[in-house]
């Protein structure tokens, strides 16, 4: 690897450190037989820098967007449940597919809620006995995301599931394996992992409508980031239709060309996608 300024490469690994930034030189990397390997001739370690600053940029980016949807979801969940069934009416076992996950997603949030150290949290142990777990809009606040997909999925009514989706006109099928995917991309960002070039384990599920949304995901890459990008995109333009991170997300890309968008999961044609034209 070319290092052509010592001390600058001394100081990146001392405060990023040589395993973490190994992931984003892995690329750059030849077999050499008997699992050696070395580097493809030309190899800079600036160049290895640009990616781990990249993908840093990317993860703030697709972190931000995670907040404003989780948010969302929250909110038309907390809604939908207190409308329905009255402000406990989350806790009935009844309303769900599997009693066990229930009672379990019960007991997570519960510990959650005992940890909580919001002022609502704690006026509302101070106040009131029973129930011991608080009303649903208090509740979606202080579970987290994955427990919020979990709620939501185990729902045991298509109808009631397809309620909650409807205000993002998407599928129930497609927001709840959308819910469970952000959940794992958005702890990913939260302990800052990489999610550039990431294979994704858990994967959401194409949607069928709007027709923008699998015009644009077609013969794209299902494990990598573009379809979580798309969606995301899509859902934002409903929660905040004058947002800009879609040219963000485009600039972010265009400012740093060793990130191929293919390492991503992207389509070569993505551009000419309407879900991706800026204008």
């Amino acid at each position: 690897m070319v290092v052509a300024d010592e001390p600058r490469a001394r100081h990146y690994l001392q405060f990023i450190s040589y395993y973490r930034l190994r992931a984003y030189w892995l690329p750059f990397e030849v077999p050499t037989g008997a699992g050696a390997h070395a580097f493809r001739p030309g190899t800079d370690f600036e160049d290895v820098l640009t990616l781990y600053i990249f993908d840093r940029e990317l993860r703030l980016l697709v972190l931000d967007a995670c907040e404003r949807i989780e948010v969302a979801l929250r909110a038309q969940w907390a809604h939908y449940m207190a409308m329905t069934y009255g402000p406990h009416g989350y806790l009935d076992q009844s309303h769900y597919t599997n009693i066990g996950r229930h009672a379990k997603a019960v007991a997570d949030l519960t510990k959650e809620f005992q940890r909580s150290k919001d002022t609502f949290a704690a006026h509302y142990r101070n106040k009131y006995t029973s129930p011991e777990l608080p009303p649903v809009w208090m509740a979606a606040e202080v579970m987290s995301f994955g427990l919020l997909s979990k709620f939501y999925s185990d729902l045991n009514q298509r109808a009631q599931r397809q309620a909650i989706a409807r205000p993002f006109g998407l599928d129930e099928k497609v927001l709840t394996s959308f819910a469970h995917h952000m959940s794992h991309v958005r702890n990913i960002c939260a302990h800052h992992g990489r999610l550039w070039n990431k294979r994704f384990t858990v994967k959401m599920a194409a949607p069928k409508y709007p027709a923008k949304l699998p015009i644009a995901m077609r013969d794209a890459d299902a494990r990598y980031l573009h379809n979580t990008l798309v969606t995301l995109d899509y859902m934002l333009s409903i929660i905040a239709p004058d947002n800009e991170w879609r040219k963000r997300v485009v600039a972010i890309i265009d400012s740093c060309p060793l990130a191929a968008p293919a390492n991503m999961g992207f389509p070569p044609d993505w551009r000419t996608r309407p879900a991706w034209r800026l204008v």
